[in-house]
């Protein structure tokens, strides 16, 4: 249920940055997000159409990119892709590893009419 709360605030964020730039009404929000965010896309949009009612973002299409996951070893300096079965490094096989890619999270542009 966290998507509502996120949602709410891709909202006030674009409303804000709306307004900045004295728009009359946000067309397209393009976000940004890791494959391994916890964030559904579904959930999103079906919250973006009740919250964004009544605003001048009504009706703005939500787009959305995925980034694959990329993980770096902290042991040999790899970076690599992980598989669904195995995290480790595939060339040292250290467990000591970090997220380099893939828990994004933002808004990358927004289109407004002016």
């Amino acid at each position: 249920m966290h998507e509502l709360s996120v949602t709410e605030s891709i909202l006030k964020i674009t409303l804000r940055h709306a307004e900045t730039h004295k728009a009359k009404k946000v067309t397209d929000i393009y976000l940004v997000l890791g494959n391994w965010s916890t964030i559904i896309d579904d959930s999103i949009q079906f919250h973006w159409d009740i919250l964004s009612e009544n605003t001048i973002a009504v009706g703005a299409t939500l787009h959305f990119e995925r980034i694959p996951v990329e993980l770096f070893c902290l042991d040999c300096a790899h970076t690599y892709t992980p598989t669904d079965k195995e995290l480790i490094c595939p060339k040292c096989e250290s467990s000591r590893i970090k997220v380099s890619k893939g828990d994004e999270f933002n808004i990358d542009s927004i289109e407004i009419e002016t």
